[in-house]
């Protein structure tokens, strides 16, 4: 399959193209240097050059509180940029798979957000989301949305991602113990990813690990604990204390309702990969000082 990643420079843009290249795929990967997704003839031009059979999209803006503050780049990156991949795909008969977020619900329902459930987002970033799954979707048929949220993996910069580095720093710890999620593992999410983009099955999928989610306060402890730093203290603090200036949803957590029914079987336990996660980072530790 001919793949072609936008976001190749984030995470699970990373993610994406390591596990589509051991796939035995042609993978053109672009991060936000080499191809900005707002820009509409740029991305035209690109994808006819190229000539994937899909596309998978992980170039987001996805500072909550920076899209707060400036909203137009928010939606020019979050939804027109998704829209820009969508008119291109159709012109090429290309499949799309778009990420989105949990960020979209307004967070104040009990349980699972399923794809029966209205998105209301309280923040700009939610909002520039939302819209470009809209946007992407009216655009092109062949769309595929997957949302997802709590990402962490090896190279993240999110407070998930970066609890072992902070605790052998010997900072202080703070995590957040009222806001609750499903965490998603990088490289289970791009697995993931490209298993929908060889589906080529429109819609709108949730993509999270197996598990009932946790807060941000039980992450970080499961993570402390599986890294040996079980006895690093953690402050729990409630949202609201930290006056930031986007809201958040206070419960964000995905369950699917499509996966199953088309084949996918679900992702590892959350609490599993995130002890591959910790083994991996402590290798990648090991490998750096050799």
């Amino acid at each position: 399959m001919r793949v072609l990643v936008t976001g190749a420079g984030g995470m699970v843009g990373r993610a994406v193209c390591e596990y589509c290249g051991a796939s035995g795929d042609l993978v053109f990967s672009y991060d936000h240097q080499s191809l900005d997704v707002g820009d509409t003839e740029r991305v035209m031009q690109t994808l006819k050059n190229d000539k994937p059979d899909a596309v998978i999209n992980c170039a987001a803006w996805t500072d909550v509180d920076g899209c707060e503050l400036d909203q137009e780049r928010a939606f020019v990156a979050n939804a027109r940029g998704p829209e820009n991949l969508a008119h291109a795909t159709r012109e090429i008969n290309a499949g799309l798979v778009t990420i989105s977020t949990d960020y979209v619900f307004k967070g104040d329902k009990e349980g699972f957000y399923t794809q029966r459930d209205q998105p209301n987002p309280e923040s700009v970033y939610g909002a520039s989301k939302l819209e470009g799954e809209r946007r992407a979707q009216s655009a092109h048929a062949r769309t595929i949305v997957v949302r997802t949220g709590f990402v962490f993996g090896v190279g993240g910069t999110n407070f998930l991602s970066t609890i072992i580095e902070r605790a052998k720093r010997g900072e202080k710890l703070k995590a957040i113990g009222d806001a609750y999620g499903t965490p998603s593992y990088a490289p289970d999410l791009a697995q993931r990813l490209r298993e929908l983009a060889q589906l080529d099955i429109p819609g709108i999928f949730h993509v999270v690990n197996a598990g009932e989610g946790a807060s941000f306060e039980e992450f970080a402890r499961a993570a402390l604990d599986l890294g040996g730093y079980a006895s690093t203290n953690v402050e729990s603090v409630e949202m609201d204390s930290l006056h930031r200036p986007a809201p958040r949803p206070r419960n964000s957590r995905l369950k699917c309702l499509l996966s199953e029914a088309v084949g996918l079987a679900p992702l590892p336990f959350w609490k599993d990969s995130l002890r591959s996660f910790v083994a991996l980072d402590s290798r990648s530790e090991v490998a750096a000082k050799n």
